[in-house]
């Protein structure tokens, strides 16, 4: 152990482990910090309900993880990462029993939008087709690091990536293609009609055409686990049930590299208000399921999906999404649903099955959505109820206390509204500095924001080192 380290990491999720193998591969010592027993951070698998259930607490199905250039760069698969393909990646259901789906084929997924929208959804998605690796590169960054890759498509994409869901989803005429598109936005967990919501559809649509919407075999804690074996194999040290509250009582290190909110940062070193005007958004109700079956959907489509979205028309899906953010209860919820043990059965005993649901509800509430997440599964798939052998239940309390980077059960770590939903922490050329020389920041409070891809951990490592090899 060198006397002092180049590097120490606090905070072991997936952009915490990503900055430590990005830098340890180019060949800096490198040490892991994490507060709780086990790593993972957001990408955990543990046996919530009954023996033999293996769920994901936060998050289950990667369509940025599968296509992250950082973890396309890692020899994850040799450290034990395997993705699993549903046979469709998603399914949204209507109350007639049919549904819209997202597959490997914009066509297949065109058609099922019906006739009147199905051109226009070819239209909109056929310019980006077979050019995943450059709009990856150039988009799940910072947008002021250098020049685009791909200058022409950037530009393109980016003109209907800035507008808001509910304007591009005004070329679709039908219930179904806006339902649909509406959904896809809601992952963002503010409304549609915010900025830039439309790209995040846009992501989420074309990621499932290119690489699909899996799962890691075994659940997410396979990510965390491949990351640390690869960050182990390259001579980098991961503590575990260590909390961290002040800088000085880490060791001696060049760079201090955290992944975790920047309201904790600011307090463990010591820089005040700088992230004073950072806001955090609405919080979700998540529900894990042990069942005695499969999920008895009407529509037969969400039977074959890895994803299912709950809640059929835009105007329904941005009404729940105003209510949580606007502080109100919860009603009629959107929900986002997966069912990974279709396509995984080590997830659960033979014959049985995990499933999760959340809704949308506001930050630091505390009641139980229990009752409406229910009713809404019910209307969707009758008999729903009768399947439940266990449920664990987390609310934005909980959910706080599993992460702490979950500031008010914030799974986002930072609201999308305003110029903070392209502009996070808070405007600087570098947004992974800050204003000590030493401390870093890499979680998905920075570019290019959540989801379980280590974008965040790899442009900050690419930070960190730049710094140490100019000083």
């Amino acid at each position: 152990m060198p006397s002092m380290l180049d590097a120490v990491v606090v905070g072991a999720g997936p952009n915490g482990l990503t900055a430590a193998a990005e830098l340890a591969r180019r060949g800096f010592s490198v040490e892991v910090f994490e507060a709780a027993e086990t790593i993972g951070g957001g990408a955990r698998t543990e046996e919530l309900t009954l023996p033999g259930f293996r769920h994901d607490p936060c998050s289950a199905v990667h369509p940025l993880g599968i296509g992250s250039p950082a973890f396309a760069a890692m020899p994850l698969a040799r450290h034990g990462l395997e993705w699993l393909q549903p046979e469709l990646a998603l399914a949204h259901p209507f109350p007639d029993g049919s549904a819209a789906i997202l597959t490997g084929s914009v066509g297949e997924s065109a058609m099922s939008l019906g006739p009147q929208d199905a051109g226009a959804y070819r239209r909109l998605l056929a310019p980006y087709l077979g050019h995943w690796d450059t709009l990856a590169q150039d988009f799940l960054r910072t947008p002021w690091d250098g020049l685009p890759r791909d200058p022409y498509h950037w530009a393109r994409f980016g003109m209907s990536a800035i507008q808001p869901a509910t304007l591009l989803a005004r070329r679709f005429r039908g219930a179904k293609a806006r339902g649909l598109f509406a959904g896809l936005a809601a992952h963002a967990i503010a409304p549609t009609s915010g900025i830039a919501t439309g790209g995040i559809a846009l992501l989420f649509a074309l990621a499932a055409h290119e690489n699909g919407w899996p799962v890691p075999r075994g659940g997410s804690q396979a990510i965390s686990d491949a990351l640390a074996s690869y960050v182990r194999e390259l001579g980098g040290a991961i503590r575990t049930g260590t909390e961290v509250k002040r800088l000085d009582e880490l060791p001696p290190a060049r760079a201090y590299v955290f992944d975790t909110s920047p309201t904790a940062l600011a307090r463990i070193a010591g820089l005040g208000h700088a992230y004073r005007g950072y806001r955090y958004g609405a919080s979700c109700f998540k529900i894990d399921y042990a069942l005695s079956g499969p999920v008895p959907w009407t529509a037969k489509e969400a039977r074959r999906a890895g994803t299912v979205h709950v809640g059929p028309t835009a105007g329904e899906i941005e009404g729940a999404l105003r209510s949580a953010v606007a502080g109100r209860d919860p009603s009629v919820p959107f929900l986002i649903t997966a069912q990974p043990s279709l396509f995984d059965p080590s997830r659960a005993p033979e014959g049985r099955h995990v499933f999760w649901a959340y809704g949308h509800v506001p930050a630091g509430w505390e009641g139980d959505a229990t009752e409406v997440i229910e009713r809404q599964l019910e209307r969707f798939a009758p008999g729903f109820r009768d399947l439940v052998l266990a449920r664990a239940v987390a609310g934005p309390p909980q959910l706080a206390v599993r992460n702490a980077n979950y500031v008010g059960g914030d799974i986002a770590c930072g609201a999308f509204a305003g110029l903070q939903t392209v502009i996070r922490p808070k405007l600087a050329r570098v947004p992974y500095a800050t204003a000590h020389p030493a401390v870093f920041l890499c979680s998905s409070a920075t570019p290019p924001g959540p989801g379980v891809h280590g974008m965040s951990g790899h442009h900050a490592a690419k930070a960190v080192w730049r710094r140490l090899r100019a000083a």
